[in-house]
């Protein structure tokens, strides 16, 4: 079974729009990874057609970010510790990712769940980087890559319990969200609440009708939270018990991938 959100946000690809600088920044970046040799500016312009006084601007802003390395003596371009750093970092988080994996296969087979890990970007958006279904004949499949409003599901009263909103900026963010089914802005509040004591939360049917999620925070070393793990299933499958146990399962799971990701 798949689960269509209308919350999901989708890039529009449809009008071609490009911005010339970061298109610019990211052809001279790939042609100088490509090429693997030390290249000066004006080489670099005529090569990628690039107009000579934008290439040495780009060029410029690239080594203030540490994406370039210039070399002075012969006004030489070669990729950077940064651009090193960052690729190393994704890399790293890729393959951590794949460790936790296993983690959340075995426990979506143990409880017939769908196991889904979502990572917060900034304040307003959480994004699917994760999901492990169980092997059973009726399971939820849901798409890697997607994103919601961050007080969305489960995951998302984890997130809001942190993000120390007054109830006036609770309340607006609220108001923006499309619900699956009715509920009001003081029971939100109340689950919130429920989370932050808890340490795990849950989403009965809001998210999505007929479909019940229980997550548990990620922390990162500081204490805050970067990822939340949830256990998505059909509701009616779990009692109010069952929830609980599931819920203290999850905080379990969600600490042991905590130490691999961090």
């Amino acid at each position: 079974m798949a689960v269509d959100n209308s919350n999901e946000e989708r890039p529009d690809t449809s009008t071609g729009v490009t911005v010339k600088p970061v298109v610019n920044a990211i052809r001279i970046l790939r042609f100088l990874t490509t090429s693997g040799s030390p290249e000066r500016a004006a080489d670099i312009a005529r090569e990628l057609e690039i107009n000579p006084s934008t290439c040495f601007n780009t060029l410029r802003t690239l080594v203030a970010e540490e994406m370039l390395d210039f070399d002075p003596l012969s006004k030489t371009y070669t990729t950077g510790l940064g651009l090193a750093k960052l690729v190393e970092h994704l890399v790293t988080q890729g393959q951590r990712l794949d460790v936790v994996r296993p983690l959340m296969q075995e426990f979506a087979a143990a409880h017939h769940v769908t196991v889904t890990l979502w990572r917060r970007m900034g304040n307003d958006r959480i994004v699917l980087v994760s999901a492990e279904t169980s092997p059973g004949d009726l399971r939820i499949d849901m798409a890697i890559g997607q994103r919601l409003p961050v007080l969305m599901g489960a995951s998302g009263r984890l997130f809001a319990a942190q993000l120390g909103l007054d109830d006036t900026r609770l309340r607006a963010a609220f108001d923006k969200v499309r619900w699956a089914r009715p509920l009001a802005f003081e029971d939100y509040r109340q689950q919130v609440a429920d989370a932050r004591e808890n340490g795990w939360s849950v989403d009965d049917g809001y998210f999505s009708a007929g479909i019940l999620a229980v997550a548990a925070p990620v922390n990162d070393r500081s204490g805050a939270i970067a990822y939340a793990i949830s256990a998505v299933t059909f509701r009616g499958q779990y009692d109010r018990d069952g929830v609980e146990k599931l819920g203290e399962l999850l905080r379990k799971l969600a600490s042991k991938a905590g130490n691999i990701l961090f």
